[in-house]
């Protein structure tokens, strides 16, 4: 490969100082390359093929909240995608900052390998029917909204009643999430390569309440429900983020019915270490 998009994140890439090292040591080895800046807050419109143009894989510069954002933007376009991490733990990330060059070298070599990742999506379905979708690498989490009491969330899997969770909220997280929100609410870290789903609960109000771990193709639904018998607030309802982005509100006798997306995210892996080792060296 050897026509590039860097995709870069403007609040760490100050400047773009390195975007542009990178596109000049790109051009010098006879490589096309084309920069596209983003700050953190990223936007929700994606990316355009005319943007991208020929480019046959993105190099993203940034942390894994970028390449988070950067799996959004390119769900469409079907391009591999490889992370230079400028963050802290950079989980997502498979080259440091201080190896870049030598990654570009290995691309130009095709010294690589393809690894597709379950990302999820998420259908909305509020109470007089209206729907809305989006697409998820990490996590969709069902989170109190508003009142600072606890929120009552039944879950379903394949319409089956599962259990009622009387928590701050509940993340439904992919392998590649589990070490997102997931892992910091108490879940288990999963292979990225494994096809399953993630259900953990935050803070629930039951020493019973754990992480269930459930398979790749089935679908999850969650509703917000009463917290008091016989008696409705107005304020019970569940905000709904999508890798961490406020997307929209959910009612009583609203839901919102989760399942594995049919296009996955694409990453491009250098190196032949697996994920325990990886883990071992984010971790120290």
């Amino acid at each position: 490969m050897d026509r590039f998009l860097i995709l870069a994140n403007s609040e760490k890439d100050v400047g773009l100082s390195l975007s542009k090292r990178i596109s000049k040591y790109i051009s010098e080895k006879g490589g096309t390359s084309r920069i596209l800046a983003r700050d953190s807050s990223g936007g929700t419109s994606g990316i355009g093929k005319g943007e991208v143009g020929d480019a046959q894989l993105a190099l993203v510069l940034g942390g894994d909240g970028t390449m988070v954002r950067a799996s959004r933007d390119l769900s469409d376009l079907s391009i591999p995608m490889i992370g230079i991490n400028l963050g802290t733990l950079g989980y997502l990330c498979e080259v440091e900052e201080a190896h870049v060059f030598r990654a570009v070298d290995d691309i130009f070599l095709d010294d690589f390998s393809i690894e597709d990742r379950l990302r999820l999506r998420g259908d909305i379905f509020s109470e007089d029917g209206k729907r809305i979708s989006r697409a998820a690498l990490n996590d969709i989490v069902c989170y109190r909204s508003g009142s600072l009491q606890i929120a009552s969330i039944n879950v379903y899997v394949n319409e089956r009643f599962l259990c009622n969770y009387y928590a701050d909220g509940l993340i439904i997280a992919t392998p590649t999430g589990s070490t997102a929100y997931s892992m910091s609410a108490g879940g288990p870290i999963i292979d990225p390569g494994a096809g399953m789903l993630l259900i953990t609960p935050i803070n629930a109000q039951a020493m019973t309440a754990r992480s269930i771990v459930i398979g790749e193709d089935d679908k999850i639904t969650v509703e917000a429900v009463q917290r008091h018998r016989g008696k409705t607030r107005k304020n019970e309802e569940c905000d709904l983020a999508f890798d961490g982005d406020y997307i929209a509100t959910i009612g009583l006798n609203e839901r919102i019915v989760i399942r594995k997306a049919p296009v996955p995210a694409r990453f491009l892996k250098l190196s032949q270490m697996n994920f325990i080792e990886r883990l071992q060296r984010k971790m120290g």
